[in-house]
């Protein structure tokens, strides 16, 4: 730990910890219940209140979520108010909220705290604060290549969460649930994890450094580790997609066999499903990005723009260029 860094927040402590939850509209739902609900059910468990927390917007307005439900704050976010935590919450559109008095005020703020961090897309917020130079940092797999060109000075990693000092950042709903649990165990003890993640029924909680899968798979991978593997190596290879035959050999099956396990399983051939899967990869860089289409050809394993747009325009009936214009 540096000289100027105070003590972590994930170590044995039972003093109660104050947490502020800065939300922004176009967050996931989802994003903020699995950072805000395993603190909420650990108080509720110990029977006494370890973890303060309160919710913030930029303005004191409630947060506009993506599904369209409102999140109530209790305030305006202060960078002078003490707390022992902030937490990003950030999904769509955090440009618009990087303005230099916000990111001037984020940074005052994590200086006095003794940890600041990034949920999904509050990825950005906290990088753009300066906060992650010299860092390792993650955030969500359809933003990580363009997260790792933004900010060069940052170890970007392909994992669930990282802590790295007193930032942390998490890639998505799923790994903020696990990073939260991460700091009742660190916190509180295994006991007191294991009962958080029975109010919920979760048994699926994840090392911090296992990769973010582009397909998640639930427990598919459970049924059959053939399937599982094939779906795995296509998803490794949206880039430059590997051939039927080379992908059955490495899940050790012949290509009729996987043919067969895909078509029992999936209903479609496997050839069908990869490509699909990287249509829906370049539909979301499409949408959500404004990447140039020869880009998101190439990302996307297509020998051209034009033959990406034709294959793009039989699977969703429209051109990429027509589907982004609106």
């Amino acid at each position: 730990m540096a000289k100027n860094e105070r003590p972590g927040i994930f170590q044995p402590e039972r003093t109660p910890l104050d947490v502020t939850f800065l939300v922004f509209s176009g967050a996931s739902i989802m994003c903020v219940a699995s950072a805000i609900d395993p603190l909420r059910a650990a108080n509720r468990i110990a029977g006494e209140i370890l973890f303060n927390f309160k919710l913030v917007s930029v303005s004191g307005d409630p947060a506009m979520t993506t599904c369209g439900l409102p999140v109530a704050v209790s305030g305006k976010f202060d960078p002078a108010a003490k707390t022992d935590m902030i937490v990003v919450v950030a999904g769509f559109g955090t440009q618009g909220y990087a303005t230099g008095s916000f990111l001037q005020g984020l940074r005052r703020a994590a200086r006095s705290a003794r940890a600041c961090g990034g949920v999904e897309a509050g990825t950005w917020l906290v990088a753009r604060a300066g906060l992650l130079e010299g860092r390792a940092a993650t955030t969500h797999w359809e933003d990580m290549e363009d997260f790792a060109a933004a900010f060069p000075g940052t170890d970007v990693r392909p994992d669930r969460y990282v802590i790295d000092g007193p930032v942390f950042t998490t890639g998505g709903a799923s790994p903020t649930f696990d990073l939260m649990l991460h700091l009742v165990r660190s916190r509180l003890g295994m006991a007191a994890a294991l009962d958080v993640a029975s109010v919920f029924i979760y048994d699926q909680s994840r090392a911090a450094t296992d990769a973010q899968p582009l397909v998640s798979l639930g427990r598919l991978d459970g049924y059959d580790p053939r399937l599982a593997q094939a779906i795995r190596l296509m998803e490794a290879h949206v880039d430059q997609p590997l051939g039927m035959a080379a992908i059955a050999k490495r899940a050790g099956v012949t290509p009729r066999t996987l043919e067969g396990i895909f078509n029992k399983s999936i209903g479609e051939t496997p050839g069908a499903y990869y490509l699909r899967l990287r249509l829906t990869a370049a539909r979301k860089l499409v949408v959500d990005t404004r990447v140039p289409m020869a880009d998101i050809a190439a990302r996307t394993g297509f020998s051209s723009a034009a033959a990406f747009s034709r294959a793009f325009s039989r699977s969703f009936g429209r051109s990429p260029t027509a589907l982004r214009k609106d």
